[in-house]
């Protein structure tokens, strides 16, 4: 391997999020010292997940097919569909192996300033998954921001008139949060929320 191998090596590894250029060169050259088991197989998987993993045309999730195996998933409540700005949001809830409905990536969150407006994302899409039959509730899971929930509200204004519940997440205190630790935000948002025991 030739040392413009390596730098293309170590630039490509430095624009994964988390990689800085000292961080690169460390995964570069723990790659190259361990190319049987690591390096090739890696590549391999790369090249795999570049011809093989597309969007999912229905919800906007990755996978290798289209339908993606949640929306395609008999044992899936069809009625709830989770709300959610990107790929890695859906993914973050599915860890939680706590919600068993459909989901809908968004693709990003309406941002005037950064020129993000509502044909950017896939509201259209959305709002025609909500008037279908089985579909019951909208959840809304974007961001606790103020682009997060300035698209939780443009959202909410869309689907007015459609016979179907829209709830969102519950913000307030994390599971094992002591108080004196929190921000005023998160405090503010769990004593509105409050719930009776």
């Amino acid at each position: 391997m030739s040392i413009t191998d390596i730098d293309r090596l170590i630039q490509m590894l430095a624009k994964l999020p988390g990689l800085g250029p000292r961080s690169a060169r460390r995964a570069a050259l723990h790659l190259i010292k361990n190319r049987e088991a690591l390096l090739q197989p890696l590549s391999t998987a790369m090249e795999a997940a570049a011809d093989n993993v597309n969007s999912c045309s229905t919800c906007g999730n990755l996978d290798t097919a289209d339908p993606c195996t949640i929306c395609t998933d008999a044992k899936r409540d069809q009625s709830l569909v989770c709300v959610v700005e990107e790929v890695a949001d859906l993914w973050a809830l599915e860890r939680t192996a706590s919600f068993r409905g459909l989901y809908h990536v968004l693709g990003g969150v309406l941002s005037p300033l950064d020129g993000v407006g509502p044909e950017d994302l896939t509201i259209d899409r959305l709002l025609a998954r909500a008037r279908q039959d089985q579909v019951k509730e909208i959840i809304l899971a974007t961001g606790a921001t103020v682009d997060g929930k300035t698209t939780a509200h443009y959202i909410t204004d869309r689907l007015a008139g459609a016979i179907i519940a829209i709830s969102e997440l519950a913000h307030g205190i994390p599971v094992g949060g002591e108080l004196d630790y929190l921000d005023d935000g998160t405090l503010a948002a769990a004593l509105k929320d409050r719930r009776g025991l």
